[in-house]
């Protein structure tokens, strides 16, 4: 498998001569297979500059699978051109949304009203197809296999493990530890603690031995007091993750969107400093636009 970065950023595009060696686009992730097919986690911003990569190979048969519908993670869907050009396939995938009571198509169809956006969701002239997921649901196309599982995050959120031919890869653009909420004294603890254990193991099981661990470290160890409760992580967590389950190399991204490149090549310095690891650990790298790896 390829995978190319192209946004990496978080909550907001952050784009200036501060952001420019890391991106300012808010995320998406293209996956290939060894057979071709065409995989992209999350529409944020990034989406845009790989629709435009992708006019050299129409016509284009792709899979969206959306974590969340939070807007950085959406909110370049409109702008992806091959939706506009028929011939192409694209199969958008989600989840429910407990709140409105409605499956993944609410994404495009509430972004392109005309209150927001010129163009409808019904002028689009590629064939697209919706598959909302249940929790846990795989999807099987090609030679890839998709796996869901959900995160910790306001929002139902899915992370994503990406299989084709023994090679693995994960993503989950946010995702809070499961934490307490309860202090060591109180009656509920020792339940609610049962709880999260469980939950963080169905995860280290779900990432097991993962080629390519892909994950939200939007924080350092400091700062995480002062955000508990918004869904984001840290890099020590999913250092920890990473060592925990065995990946053999890990992304730091969702980058914090008022942290220049200089602040965030310091912060991932003192993490690596603070978190050492053993001998034939994970590779530790942060994600940038256009990095690219193979597994």
């Amino acid at each position: 498998m390829k995978i190319r970065f192209w946004g990496v950023r978080g909550s907001i595009p952050s784009p200036g001569p501060k952001t420019v060696r890391y991106g300012g686009n808010t995320t998406c992730i293209e996956v290939r297979s060894d057979a071709g097919e065409l995989i992209i986690i999350d529409a944020g911003t990034g989406i845009a500059a790989l629709s435009q990569n992708l006019l050299a190979e129409m016509p284009v048969n792709a899979h969206v699978f959306i974590t969340h519908t939070h807007w950085d993670h959406i909110h370049g869907l409109p702008f992806f051109l091959p939706f506009f050009v028929p011939g192409n396939k694209v199969k958008l995938y989600g989840a429910f949304d407990l709140i409105t009571g409605q499956g993944v198509q609410q994404v495009m169809e509430v972004q392109m009203q005309y209150s927001y956006f010129p163009i409808r969701e019904a002028e689009l002239r590629a064939a697209i197809d919706y598959h909302t997921l249940e929790i846990g649901e795989s999807v099987e196309f090609g030679d890839v296999l998709v796996k869901s599982t959900l995160m910790n995050h306001p929002v139902t959120d899915f992370g994503y493990r990406v299989e084709s031919n023994g090679k693995s890869m994960f993503f989950s653009g946010d995702h809070e530890p499961w934490y307490n909420i309860y202090d060591p004294e109180d009656e509920g603890y020792a339940e609610f603690q049962e709880m999260i254990d469980l939950k963080q193991s169905v995860l280290d099981d779900f990432v097991r031995e993962v080629d390519l661990l892909v994950i939200d470290c939007s924080y350092t160890t400091a700062e995480y007091p002062s955000k508990r409760g918004w869904g984001h992580g840290t890099f020590a967590g999913a250092m920890a993750l990473a060592r925990r389950v065995g990946a053999k190399k890990l992304v730091c991204t969702h980058h914090e969107p008022t942290r220049s490149d200089d602040e965030l090549e310091r912060v991932f310095a003192e993490a690596l400093e603070q978190q050492p690891g053993a001998d034939g650990g994970p590779e530790i790298v942060l994600s940038r636009e256009g990095l690219e790896i193979e597994i």
